[in-house]
């Protein structure tokens, strides 16, 4: 191996240095005025106002007992916490703006299928922080009534992501009818209501000890890393020991090279760009709205100066929360 004299040691230290200059003049040129936004602010305040976690919390999740967000509800919180299940993901961003729960747990994102749209969407319309996160791994099951077998099987309910996931078992299953579902767990209350052995539902190992349902096929998702990731959602931000990733919500002036400063500003400040994630922007053809998320603390060693950046590159920024990563 060549080992590097110390010569050009210090000319590489100086030909990265210029280089970081140049970026920064770049910067500085290329930010026009009145683009900025007021993310800074905004941020300022919110940690400012920051409360410390709840004990006991009321914590609202989408779905039934049973269903895969109620597990990650109670890994993250313990036993402890007063867990409630609502109809639709607004249902639990309403119960949190209302003061009606403490905290509301929501999947973000599955590995096998990517973001759940809804969710992003709906970060961006409700004025909440991230305050944690968890991930669950994902093993669907089959089940049916007491005396179902695979043969007295005609349709199969699940929420379409666990249809989706479970696409390659049932194409070996052709003549079963597909029926999507609000939610897993809920397939499973229904089928079990039901008390037909034509009908099946996939779900969790735990939906079905919750309604007493047999398990006639374990794994039926093709993917046997198959893991969603939960978020936990706060009406106030949390500054907890240990976070390490922040989340933003920005949009960029539609012009060329937009986007490129706000990547030229985590490669100046050495923050890992962990995930981005584009929505379409309500009201604006054509326009995004970016999720991205990073390495870092809010009150760590220049994290201040590349907010400030960030903020003064974009058309808006909200910084949506500061938590530990689980991945």
């Amino acid at each position: 191996m060549t080992q590097v004299t110390a010569p050009l040691q210090q000319r590489l230290t100086t030909l990265d240095q210029e280089l970081e200059m140049l970026l920064r003049r770049r910067l500085e040129l290329e930010a026009g005025p009145g683009t900025e936004s007021t993310g800074y602010e905004r941020c300022k305040a919110a940690m400012a106002a920051a409360r410390p976690p709840v004990e006991n919390p009321r914590v609202v999740y989408q779905g039934v007992a049973g269903a895969y967000s109620e597990m990650a509800a109670l890994a993250f919180f313990g036993t402890q916490a007063q867990c409630r299940g609502m109809e639709r993901f607004e249902d639990a961003f309403e119960a949190v703006s209302k003061g009606e729960a403490d905290y509301a747990v929501l999947p973000i994102e599955n590995s096998s299928t990517g973001a759940i749209r809804q969710v992003y969407e709906l970060m961006s319309q409700y004025e909440q922080y991230i305050v944690g996160e968890d991930t669950v791994k994902v093993e669907h099951c089959l089940m049916a009534p007491k005396g179902a077998t695979l043969d007295t099987i005609t349709h199969v309910y699940s929420h379409e992501q666990g249809l989706f996931q479970s696409d390659r078992f049932l194409a070996q299953h052709p003549n079963w009818k597909q029926m999507p579902f609000g939610d897993t767990a809920g397939s499973a209350q229904y089928v079990a209501q039901t008390g037909d052995i034509t009908k099946a539902a996939i779900c969790s190992e735990r939906a079905a000890e919750l309604y007493g349902l047999e398990i006639l096929y374990r794994g039926t998702n093709h993917n046997s890393n198959n893991t969603t990731r939960f978020v936990v959602v706060s009406p106030v931000m949390e500054l907890r020991p240990q976070a390490d990733k922040i989340a933003v919500v920005l949009s960029v002036p539609h012009r060329v090279g937009s986007l490129q400063r706000i990547l030229t500003i985590f490669l100046l400040h050495g923050l890992n760009l962990m995930k981005i994630e584009s929505r379409p922007m309500p009201g604006k053809s054509w326009e995004y709205l970016f999720f991205l998320e990073f390495s870092g603390s809010l009150t760590g060693a220049g994290m201040d100066a590349a907010l400030q950046e960030l903020s003064q590159a974009t058309s808006y920024l909200r910084v949506l929360g500061n938590y530990k990563n689980s991945i």
